[in-house]
């Protein structure tokens, strides 16, 4: 279906528009971006509907099918459950954020960041494969770090997004390498058939790397101890994207994960053994911390870390019923911590502060906003009659049946009371010591209500706990059971969503939990100043600090080691490293093999002997740049007729196209530079030189001899057979890099035209002095554009744009194709520059020629996409017979239109480069000569 894809696609493709609608106001910038998410939630109530039906929706388009990649996109409860608190929890923050920004923050980019972030969570839980699910998590990293940074003016706002990268990002890298181990055990990336291989994953010898590794991902994201200590510095963002981070997205992609792979690693006592106690110290840790946080958002960060722990807790326990109360506690925990944030950023927009010690009742001043905020508290402290009750009934009670029937340690649900007692003492911090508790003390701004519509989301969400606390089976009950579903792709457990189940151990927890929390807050002051004198200094973020400096630092050491000012000493080191591989993999071997040379003739003897020549001659007489330039062009040349020998005339045509453009870039560069090079270098830097000239060249002489001499097994015979019925061309060459290999040459022109920028916008305001004379005094001729060179060259124009579409359109069969066509038309064009001057052919070739990289890239790039249309896997090549009139039968492939792409990218990287070096010395001649200057 590809209405799952555009689900995905459609807030990426949103994001473009809240800046552009910014433009008619505020207002408008808001509903446009709410616009964006309700288009989504309306594509997904169709899929939604099925889902709840008990289907599982897939769509799929095939990628690179032979190494096991596709992109797909999977609808079944966990995805749907999850796609619907991104998408409904971030329409709440998109209307609360309108309010809450001041009108100096620029809301477009606010707008923007969010639906990246969106969408980056959006392709995370729909994801199918898993590769592709790595690449939106790192995703969710990248549009986190800017939105937290939103503030950037901020030092701790910039402290705090790079603190959040550098844990994620860490842990996105553990997690590549454990999706990898998992492909490699499983046999594919494919999501269903990963959690159907439980058994295969369980007795494979890399299931526990894999399972470290990819624990690791989730511990980092979702704030598992000891990598919890990078979330609260996060508060430093705008609070609607602190509300957003800490209920629906970001930190509950770690849970998202441990919930989607839940089926195929759980279950065996590595996974208990890691998952259970990291879930249990999370929990204690965030909850003792929070209510010590001075903090609003501080101590709501540390109650999430402590929520996030429960939840990884009962993951960690193993059984399905455990999972359920999980998956349960995620739903809940959503709504009240949403709102919780909503609140809190109420009251720091309103008061001018969140610090707890100077707000005090400010119930007297915002009495709907403290009726909010109490409630949602009471339902984060488990409070009968909201949701957070239900949720933590269920973990209470799975804790008990554990110690009972299952042989666990009763310090299991003796640890889980004292939790709860925890989360019951700073949920009621958070209402008495802001609302009630005396007197606001120097607040930076009178209190009141915030608008109406800043208010509505928080009702919502606190309308939701109310619902769902007193109605659980109506309201969350049937997403639920279809998360559940999906989730342990298995039999649902016997579970009850009742309010009521009478007088049970789990309830004297619970009432357990709620007196101990009232009594801890009783005696909270004692409480403070012991934990100032004890573990109040105690912060994680000095070991981050320390491990970062440490990196920093041993990075320093290695960047001096490796990377030195001389240019020389760099090749150096490289040329040593390289040798020492070489011999460590040569070590032992014997160097010549057993097959046999081809005869050395007297034709190819010589040509040897004037390429060695010319090598040694370039580097002779380096100092004489003309002169070392025409000794160089010699070893092309030699390079092409040697193509020409094996039977390479693409290469060869290639090779020579090359020479000419190198040659013209080389002359336009040594146009700036000195004629000659000054002596600089002494007899011991040269006997250095020599040295490891030898040693470089000497090894891999050794190294093409030793590959050389020795058989190996072709794949050409193949490329050979399948040449003209697989790609529909005869040249094979041209069929390899427009077919076969298509998915190379797209990524090598990419890279040519991040390169052709990267010169373009250096060589953009460079201003060089060029000399106005020739070594020996004598002054360049006046006539900068010959008659009979600007004559000829705009005679052999026609004809070389004839040659060039000539060799494009025969490439398929013959030699030619798109990037030796492309070279020949790019040296005809710098020939009317260099002939003509650059205004003379500007006024008759207009406009900026660097578009032509974009279109050549957007041209290969459709034409893999267009593959898909027909049901093929990206970049597969179509060809085909059609009878023209008055022409007859003709031979089209889709690769040509791919090979035209790369003409046009070749064009434009090359005349970008040449024409900018050409505008330099437009500029130098248009700038005054100084009295220093030779006179002509």
């Amino acid at each position: 279906m590809t209405q799952l894809a555009l689900i995905v696609l459609i807030p990426f493709i949103g994001a473009l528009l809240p800046s552009w609608a910014l433009t008619a106001g505020r207002l408008w910038s808001a509903w446009v971006t709410g616009g964006v998410v309700v288009s989504a939630l309306a594509l997904l109530v169709a899929p939604a509907w099925a889902v709840m039906q008990g289907e599982t929706l897939l769509w799929q388009l095939d990628w690179l099918p032979a190494l096991g990649l596709s992109l797909g996109f999977r609808l079944d409860g966990l995805a749907l459950l999850f796609a619907l608190m991104i998408l409904v929890i971030g329409l709440l923050v998109i209307l609360y954020a309108r309010w809450y920004l001041a009108e100096r923050d620029p809301m477009g980019r606010f707008y923007a960041y969010l639906l990246l972030f969106m969408g980056s969570m959006l392709g995370l839980v729909m994801s199918e494969n898993l590769i592709q699910l790595l690449m939106f998590w790192e995703l969710t990293s990248i549009s986190s770090f800017l939105l937290i940074s939103y503030w950037r003016q901020r030092e701790d706002a910039r402290r705090g997004a790079r603190m959040a990268l550098a844990i994620t990002g860490g842990g996105g890298l553990a997690l590549l390498g454990g999706i990898l181990l998992l492909g490699e055990i499983v046999g594919s990336y494919d999501l269903s058939t990963v959690l159907a291989a439980r058994e295969i994953i369980h007795a494979h010898p890399l299931y526990l790397p894999a399972l470290v590794l990819i624990l690791l991902g989730i511990f980092t994201k979702s704030a598992q101890f000891p990598f919890h200590f990078w979330l609260p510095h996060a508060m430093a963002a705008p609070t609607p994207v602190s509300a957003y981070l800490h209920s629906a997205t970001m930190v509950k992609a770690g849970v998202f994960l441990l919930a989607r792979l839940f089926p195929a690693l759980s279950g065996s006592e590595a996974w208990t053994w890691l998952v259970a106690p990291t879930g249990m110290a999370t929990l204690l840790i965030g909850a003792y911390t929070a209510l010590f946080k001075h903090d609003l958002k501080g101590l709501l960060a540390y109650s999430t870390i402590s929520h996030l722990g429960l939840i990884t807790l009962l993951f960690g326990i193993g059984s399905p019923l455990a999972a359920v109360a999980g998956l349960f506690h995620i739903m809940n925990h959503a709504t009240f911590k949403a709102s919780l944030f909503m609140a809190a950023g109420i009251i720091d927009h309103e008061a001018g502060t969140r610090d707890m010690r100077r707000l005090a009742g400010l119930w007297r001043f915002m009495p709907q906003t403290g009726l909010l905020a109490m409630i949602a508290a009471a339902a984060m402290a488990g409070v009968p009659l909201l949701n957070g009750f239900l949720s933590k009934e269920m973990f209470f009670e799975k804790t008990v049946y554990m110690a009972t029937f299952e042989e666990s340690t009763w310090l299991l649900p003796v640890l889980a009371t004292i939790a709860g007692a925890l989360a019951v003492a700073y949920s009621l911090r958070f209402i008495h010591d802001v609302f009630f508790n005396g007197t606001p003390t120097d607040l930076p701004r009178t209190p009141h209500e915030p608008v109406r519509w800043m208010r509505v989301p928080v009702e919502i969400l606190v309308v939701i706990c109310i619902a769902v606390g007193i109605f659980p089976s109506l309201t969350f009950g049937p997403l639920l059971a279809v998360a559940a579903g999906a989730t342990l792709q298995a039999p649902l457990p016997a579970y009850s969503l009742k309010v009521w189940h009478g007088f049970t151990p789990a309830l004297g927890m619970s009432m357990l939990a709620l007196s101990g929390g009232a009594l801890i807050y009783a005696i909270r002051r004692p409480l403070f100043r012991w934990h100032e004198r004890t573990l109040g200094q105690l912060d994680a973020r000095w070991l981050y600090e320390v491990w970062e400096r440490a990196l920093l630092q041993g990075s320093r050491v290695l960047d001096h080691l490796i990377h030195r000012r001389s240019l020389q000493d760099m090749l150096a080191v490289l040329i040593i490293a390289a040798a020492a591989m070489l011999l460590l993999g040569f070590w032992g071997m014997p160097l010549t093999g057993s097959a046999t040379l081809t005869p050395l003739d007297p034709v190819s003897a010589a040509a040897a002997f004037c390429l060695a020549v010319g090598a040694l001659g370039t580097v002779v007489l380096h100092r004489q740049r003309w002169t070392a330039l025409v000794m160089l062009s010699v070893v092309g040349l030699i390079i092409a007729l040697a193509f020409v020998k094996f039977s390479a005339p693409d290469l060869a045509l290639t090779q020579l196209a090359v020479e000419m453009v190198t040659i013209i870039l080389l002359l336009l560069a040594l146009h700036f530079l000195p004629a000659e090079t000054p002596r600089e270098s002494s007899l011991a830097r040269k006997l250095r030189d020599l040295l490891l000239a030898l040693l470089g060249g000497g090894l891999t002489t050794v190294l093409t001899w030793a590959v050389l001499t020795r058989p190996y097994d072709s794949i050409s015979d193949w490329l050979l057979r399948n040449s003209v019925p697989g790609g529909g061309g005869s040249n094979v060459v041209n069929v390899i890099l427009v077919d076969f290999r298509g998915f190379d040459t797209l990524g090598e022109i990419t890279v040519l035209a991040i390169a052709a920028i990267g010169i373009y916008m250096m060589l953009r305001d460079l201003r060089l002095e060029a000399p106005r004379a020739d070594a020996q005094g004598r002054p360049w001729s006046s006539d900068a554009h010959p008659l009979i060179l600007a004559t000829f060259s705009r005679l052999l124009l026609p004809l070389a744009l004839m040659v060039a579409v000539f060799i494009l359109l025969r490439g398929h069969h013959l030699p030619g194709g798109g990037f030796i066509a492309g070279l020949i038309i790019a040296v005809a064009l710098v020939m009317q520059y260099l002939a003509n001057g650059v205004l003379w052919t500007q006024t008759r070739l207009s406009g900026e020629l660097h578009p032509l990289i974009g279109l050549g890239l957007l041209l290969a790039t459709a034409t893999g996409l267009g593959s898909w249309y027909f049901g093929a896997p990206f970049l597969t090549s179509a060809h085909g017979h059609w009878s023209v009139p008055i022409l007859g039968e003709i031979e089209l492939a889709s690769a040509m239109l791919f090979d035209i792409g790369v003409m046009l990218v070749v064009i434009g990287i090359t005349l970008v480069i040449l024409i900018r070096l050409g505008r330099i010395g437009l500029m130098q001649r248009r700038a005054p000569i100084s009295n220093s200057d030779p006179k002509p």
